[in-house]
């Protein structure tokens, strides 16, 4: 039963052994992948101009007196989709992304507590986010979450009559992929549910579709609430801006530059994650080494101990030093070879769970944004790698824990060999 616990902890030290290098592996390239998206979206966000309707009037500079291109209705302030396609021909422009947001016609009430007392006040039940589904946004913009759940998928190019709920709102209505919700009094089907990950203030739970369907099911055809604007480089940006304000009076235009700095924070953390990660791990697996052989230095020492008698007997029918010596070490690299088995199949079924609970994890990054003056949201990226041993991790360790053995019985075989005759068949 002792040699079968040893064997067992033996076991379990040598997997940390060739666990750790193949989850610093799956790290290193998961903050590779991470960057990569990461620098392409710092990138993309370092060429967009934000624009929302700040008075809810106003007309493009040297336009006929009398044209209205702001107006009001569900939801707040709307800018006429005219000036979609007057932004895109603004030099420098590479495009400009349209959105609707528009408050549900379902409340729900909310008790708001101030020091005069608490009051309850109605709130819009959720958010209709109309997005324009077109191919190219989708792929090269953020403009749907991506945190889908399984089952489902997320809307793509096309796609009418379709929705995408938040987990929380899917939830309330008890709906899953492919149940029918009804919005200001037509049928949705639910194609997908997203968890988000974070809500702000005032940001009511939200339902994605295509931006022609909640213009239409709202009464707002032709009017859109912001406009993402996209610069062919970063470099025009504060120029278009200016444009952009200059022309259209009622118009706010808002970059990004202040948020690159938390951008850029955001993504040297998740590299120094990774060399937090590193550090951990040679710490780790220095413990895991000192551990093995202290183990087997602990157990041949209670053996020898234990088998005094039996070494006198040997000795006293002839057995030199050195094959007294040499049978306890090989003891004690058989006792290692068998923990190194079990350590080969502890660590090939286990080692991502043994590297997830042993290292930092540097696969995703954060970033808080606020957009539209609808309030805050989080936007993840994540990012993961398989965490497997390959064959050369898993002979080197099961080498390593055989040579540790070695090294752990050296001292108790030595001290067997030394052991005189007489001493050892008096001991009791």
């Amino acid at each position: 039963m002792r040699a079968f616990l040893v064997v067992i902890a033996l076991g379990f030290s040598m997997a940390i052994m060739i666990s750790i290098p193949p989850g610093i592996v799956a790290n290193q390239e998961a903050v590779q992948s991470l960057t990569e998206n990461f620098s392409s979206t710092i990138n993309t966000a370092a060429t967009l101009i934000e624009v929302s309707n700040s008075s809810g009037g106003g007309m493009p500079s040297g336009m006929p007196s009398g044209a209205t291109f702001f107006r009001f209705g569900r939801g707040g302030a709307f800018i006429d989709e005219t000036v979609v396609d007057e932004i895109r021909t603004i030099e420098g422009v590479k495009d400009a992304v349209p959105f609707l947001e528009v408050s549900s016609n379902e409340t729900t009430p909310e008790t708001m507590n101030t020091p005069r007392g608490s009051f309850t006040i109605n709130r819009p039940l959720y958010t209709i986010e109309g997005v324009c589904l077109n191919s190219t946004f989708i792929d090269e913009y953020s403009i749907l979450p991506t945190n889908i759940t399984t089952p489902g998928r997320n809307l793509r190019e096309g796609d009418s009559g379709r929705v995408l709920l938040s987990l929380n709102l899917s939830d309330y209505y008890d709906l899953g992929v492919g149940g029918s919700i009804g919005i200001y009094g037509e049928p949705f089907t639910v194609v997908g549910i997203y968890e988000p990950v974070s809500q702000g203030f005032m940001r009511t739970n939200e339902v994605y579709m295509n931006i022609s369907d909640a213009q239409r099911i709202t009464s707002n055809t032709g009017n859109v609430s912001r406009l993402d604007v996209y610069a062919d480089n970063a470099s025009v940006v504060d120029n278009i801006a200016e444009v952009i304000q200059a022309a259209y009076t009622g118009l706010s235009a808002s970059t990004n530059a202040g948020r690159m700095q938390m951008y850029q924070t955001a993504l040297n953390n998740a590299e120094s994650t990774l060399s937090q990660t590193q550090t951990v791990a040679f710490e780790e697996i220095v413990i895991a080494i000192v551990a093995t052989s202290l183990i087997v230095l602990v157990m041949m020492l209670y053996t020898v101990r234990e088998r005094t008698k039996e070494i006198g007997i040997l000795k006293a029918i002839g057995f030199s030093n050195w094959s007294v010596m040499s049978q306890f070490m090989l003891e004690g690299i058989l006792l290692s070879l068998m923990a190194g088995v079990v350590g080969v199949v502890i660590g090939i079924v286990g080692a991502p769970y043994i590297s997830s609970l042993l290292l930092p994890s540097a696969n995703h990054v954060n970033l808080f944004s606020t957009r539209g003056g609808f309030g805050s949201q989080v936007v993840n990226f994540s990012a993961r790698a398989t965490v497997a041993p390959d064959l050369r991790t898993l002979l080197l360790g099961l080498g390593a824990v055989v040579l540790l053995g070695a090294i752990g019985s050296l001292y108790p075989a030595w001290r067997a060999s030394r052991t005189s005759p007489m001493e050892a068949l008096r001991y009791e």
